[in-house]
């Protein structure tokens, strides 16, 4: 018997994320256009019809998040794309799929703001956005990839967790990321995971929408399949009926955040390179950890023991991990394309035990290796 050689072919990052959504089972995307997040909807504008799917252009991205959200609800995998502002008119919704526990996928390819900013021009100014851009305290799950390859497994693991613990998950990508061509591995069909809503059992006298398991999740049966339930973004009982019991608020709440938190072993993941004996640890994710990585080497063949620290689940972030990498290192260097928004989460974690420099540039172009070679030089 000989091996399964997986197919490569040469794609860029937003055919990924099309391809990873149609392989995880997508079959909706509702959108409208915005660079550089555009060919996600080209390319399932013609991808969709041909596997049973629907795609539909709406007339803002407002409405695209809702019909998102509907889609879900009537039993389809949805995703929607977009960048900058549209992300910013899709946090009213987003807070509506957390609180009515509609599985979905938003994909944001991160682009310089604020406002209209530079469309063409790459940033990572949106990771606070993602996990606050919707008011109230809410679950977030968002995910980061740094290659073409994680733009694909990624997009797959973003359905697998929202399916999982019925939650909308970001993908939270950027410019650079999104136009770069690479090589990628596309596994065999039956080889990819694929995870579906947990449904109720059959035959139920009475089915309660939100009345949740062990594990925080509730059964999710889909519209028109034999049972009836009231979905609102107001706060509800285990019915969906809406409520204004000050216990049952809180009750509500605090499983919609603990059926993520109390999981974290199972959604954060990250990478690490040279750490386990590094003094000077860069952490970074996305587009700039490739700096990360190359300038880590280069300090390496200098003599200085440095290693590279990458958060792929941005959200919920990884405290945990960097709260003992904080105890060995003499000195933490954050590089990222905003003013600072994940330093300030990583000196969180490490509660004044180490040093935590920061490296920012936010005017549109990538920060380099050597830049980054030069903080870690200068400490």
């Amino acid at each position: 018997m000989t091996d399964v050689i997986p197919l490569a072919r040469l794609m860029q990052g937003n055919e990924a994320i099309a391809e990873g959504a149609l392989d995880a089972g997508a079959r909706f995307f509702a959108g409208y256009p915005i660079t550089p997040s555009t060919e996600i909807a080209e390319i399932l504008a013609k991808k969709l019809p041909i596997v049973g799917g629907k795609f539909i252009q709406m007339e803002d991205e407002m409405a695209s998040m809702a019909a998102v959200i509907g889609a879900s609800l009537a039993g389809l995998k949805a995703l929607t794309a977009t960048s900058g502002p549209g992300f910013s008119l899709k946090q009213e919704n987003l807070g509506f799929a957390a609180i009515a526990e509609v599985p979905c996928v938003v994909v944001n390819v991160q682009r310089c703001g604020p406002s209209t900013g530079i469309p063409t021009a790459t940033a990572q100014g949106d990771v606070m956005q993602a996990r606050w851009g919707t008011h109230g305290d809410h679950p977030v799950i968002a995910l980061c990839p740094s290659s073409v390859q994680e733009s694909y497994s990624l997009t797959i693991r973003a359905f697998n967790l929202s399916e999982k613990y019925r939650t909308p998950v970001i993908l939270l990508t950027e410019e650079i990321v999104s136009h770069l061509r690479e090589r990628v591995n596309l596994p065999q069909p039956g080889e990819i995971p694929v995870i579906n809503r947990k449904k109720p059992p059959a035959g139920l006298k009475k089915y309660y929408p939100y009345r949740a398991g062990e594990d925080g999740v509730p059964p999710m049966a889909n519209f028109c399949e034999g049972y009836r339930y009231h979905v609102t973004g107001l706060v509800h009982n285990e019915n969906g009926v809406p409520t204004t019991n000050p216990e049952l608020a809180q009750q509500l709440l605090n499983r919609l955040n603990n059926k993520i938190m109390d999981h974290l072993d199972d959604i954060v993941t990250y990478d690490s390179h040279l750490t386990e004996d590094a003094e000077i640890i860069v952490i970074a994710y996305g587009a700039v950890a490739r700096s990360a990585k190359r300038a880590v080497r280069d300090a390496r063949s200098e003599g200085i023991k440095a290693g590279l620290f990458r958060p792929v689940t941005i959200w919920p972030f990884p405290y945990r991990e960097v709260a003992a990498l904080s105890q060995q290192a003499r000195a933490i260097i954050v590089p990222e394309m905003n003013m600072g928004q994940i330093k300030g989460e990583v000196e969180c974690a490490a509660r004044n035990s180490t040093k935590v420099v920061g490296l920012n540039r936010f005017g549109g172009e990538i920060i380099t290796p050597g830049e980054i070679l030069g903080v870690i030089k200068s400490i």
